[in-house]
């Protein structure tokens, strides 16, 4: 299916110079929790010899395009299937959970068994508040933290992601593919929990991420395009309707302190 756009983009700033993306939260209910995105970047590493790969260009490239988002929460979780046979999460952590149990079950879901790719691999999602949008053609790419090493690998893979920020700007959420659920998931807050890359029409540009505010114009958008996954299977059909309601600016960087 084809689905490049004839995006509108702004006049001013396009085509030279960094690409601006801006994020934001979808609610402030415990905005605190929530860090804001960083660029991956490995500072603090031997850079003496010339030939270090702190110092080496690719590797400053690769690592320069890529936004981490950590994890807000500490989570211990299990899975087992109840006495009827259905799929249950275990909250491993018990009374020593940082989360209390009745709000563990309002950010962290076990998607329907109907529903997941294979019938002996559970997938559960995160739901994050974590939004971004631009006002030129970017993409956002959602992938594992595959240059954070990790001593306790998780028992799986993320479903990553790619599509338009600028026409389809949706909150993100950690979907995740449980290939050995005799294996327990752990996550803790503060480590790298996914990737974002953004990409352009032009690759050589680089990216600034910067805060955005919510605007009237953007939180009026984001009602419009809201939830329709629930209704049809294909929402990358529904790209071009949703330019032509866009207004053309809807990116305002949020003053610095």
């Amino acid at each position: 299916m084809d689905i490049s756009l004839t995006f509108d983009r702004p006049e001013e700033g396009h085509g030279s110079g960094p690409i601006t993306v801006g994020w934001f939260l979808t609610s402030d209910k415990g905005a605190v929790l929530y860090d804001p995105p960083e660029r991956v970047s490995f500072r603090q590493t031997n850079r003496t010899h010339a030939k270090s790969a702190s110092r080496c260009p690719g590797v400053i490239q690769l690592e320069s395009r890529y936004f981490m988002v950590k994890c807000p929460f500490d989570i211990h979780i299990g899975f087992s299937r109840d006495d009827k046979g259905k799929p249950v999460l275990v909250n491993r952590a018990g009374a020593a959970s940082t989360i209390r149990g009745n709000k563990l079950g309002e950010i962290l879901t076990l998607v329907n068994e109907a529903e997941w790719r294979y019938p002996d691999r559970p997938t559960i999602q995160l739901i994050l508040p974590y939004c971004f949008i631009a006002d030129e053609m970017v993409y956002i790419t959602q992938l594992s933290a595959f240059m954070h090493y990790r001593p306790d690998p998780l028992p799986g893979t993320i479903f990553g992601g790619r599509f338009p920020v600028s026409v389809w700007p949706r909150p993100l959420m950690w979907a995740f593919e449980w290939h050995e659920p005799g294996k327990d998931i752990v996550l803790k807050r503060g480590e790298p929990l996914f990737y974002c890359q953004f990409e352009g029409m032009d690759p050589s540009r680089p990216v600034q991420v910067v805060e955005a505010e919510k605007t009237p114009e953007l939180t009026a958008y984001l009602d419009k395009i809201g939830g329709v996954v629930n209704y049809v299977n294909q929402t990358f059909s529904l790209f071009k309707a949703a330019e032509a309601i866009r207004p053309k600016k809807l990116l305002t960087p949020k003053p610095r302190d």
